[in-house]
């Protein structure tokens, strides 16, 4: 009964992180789409910076933007806040449940460093508030007034840390715990920058002064860094279900050049919606990234595929995958807490092993994903061999 509560705790929260996701990536896009596309009139009230015409679902809408406040306030007011607050604690919730509840079998690899599964749980919480802790100074410092340097300085600690992380946490581990503190970085703008500056500028307007306008500047500036890391951080979250990301020792390389391809697609479409020259060569430096990560992921620190020659005898092959896969592969897994074979791929008979060879190669030859953290203890000589065969024709 636990594994099945598990199993189901861990899709609803997933499904629930999937939602929320949505609905602040939707409102964010939107909103720096409707920032850029505004254009200045003549007629425009006092304090109004720009205006945009907008028609969906039917209809017409006329969007205007203050500079920095409307002389009074609305009774309706809109925030926009609870979007980011409920995809992190959903993905917080979701990193527990699956990652933490299970620190020895995703979260450590002991060929990285031996942790025990509180220390990992320690030091991940730690990175999670000592990089947004980082980030926000660097903002607020003399840097955060040039938005180039504090793109590149920012830039070069993303990576040392996910660097920093492939030498702590396991492949998979590392890739999700860059994706959180990412997801930490954004939702910790809107909550402790974003809204309070939104609330201080309503609280001016409500005592009849004027507000500051370094208010709006700064919640601007962390609002556009939420949206050229939305891209970068989605694929971070589903990489980890992708070894050829996370399973090399180039992963973190490969962090980097995901966070320049993001980059560049968000410059594309947040050019195009600025009304200037469009920027065509953002997606020559996405294929070009793409390629890279590609030739990348041909570089594991794994077993290469031999040579073809004379295939090793199958049960030598199905003694290994049977020793250290199918506690969890098989038709009724032993391995505590795993109640089904993970996405139903089986490997506790021949027939099983022939028919996930493609996997197999993935997942134990091409990349050291599984076992995970190599808990079972597969050797080099194991990965060899099965190397050997799949050069072979699977025989």
């Amino acid at each position: 009964m636990d594994a099945i509560v598990a199993e189901w705790v861990g899709q609803f929260l997933r499904w629930l992180h999937v939602i929320t996701g949505i609905s602040w990536i939707g409102a964010s896009f939107y909103f720096v789409h409707l920032d850029l596309s505004l254009r200045r009139r003549d007629g425009l009230p006092p304090g109004v910076g720009g205006e945009t015409w907008q028609v969906h679902g039917g209809g017409f809408y006329r969007m205007q933007k203050y500079l920095v406040a409307p002389p009074e306030l609305p009774e309706d007011l809109t925030w926009f806040k609870w979007e980011a607050y409920a995809t992190w604690i959903s993905g917080f919730l979701l990193l527990g449940a699956l990652y933490y509840s299970s620190a020895d079998l995703y979260l450590i690899d002991p060929q990285v460093l031996a942790l025990a599964p509180a220390a990992a749980i320690g030091i991940s919480l730690a990175l999670l508030a000592g990089g947004w802790i980082v980030y926000d100074l660097m903002c607020r410092s003399p840097l955060g007034r040039n938005d180039a340097a504090l793109l590149g300085v920012g830039f070069v600690f993303l990576v040392a840390v996910a660097w920093g992380c492939t030498q702590i946490f396991s492949g998979r581990g590392a890739f999700i715990q860059i994706g959180a503190l990412v997801g930490t970085i954004m939702s910790a703008n809107v909550l402790m920058v974003i809204i309070p500056n939104q609330k201080k500028t309503v609280a001016a307007l409500l005592a009849h002064e004027q507000p500051d306008p370094r208010l709006g500047r700064q919640a601007k500036q962390r609002s556009l860094h939420n949206n050229y890391l939305t891209l970068p951080v989605l694929f971070l979250m589903i990489g980890n279900h992708y070894p050829l990301s996370f399973a090399t020792r180039w992963s973190w390389v490969i962090v980097a050049v995901v966070v320049i391809m993001g980059v560049a697609m968000r410059h594309f479409f947040n050019s195009r919606h600025a009304g200037r020259p469009t920027p065509w060569w953002t997606w020559g430096v996405v294929a070009a990234g793409a390629l890279v990560v590609v030739w990348l992921s041909t570089m594991p620190a794994a077993t290469k595929l031999a040579a073809a020659g004379p295939a090793p005898d199958f049960a030598e092959v199905e003694a290994a995958v049977s020793s250290r896969c199918s506690m969890c592969h098989a038709a009724e897994p032993v391995w505590d807490g795993v109640r089904a074979a993970p996405r139903d791929v089986r490997l506790d008979t021949p027939e099983g092993i022939r028919r996930h060879a493609g996997q197999i190669e993935v997942q134990a030859v091409l990349s050291r994903a599984m076992p995970p953290g190599n808990v079972t203890g597969m050797t080099e000589d194991e990965r060899a061999l099965l190397a050997a065969w799949l050069a072979a024709g699977r025989g």
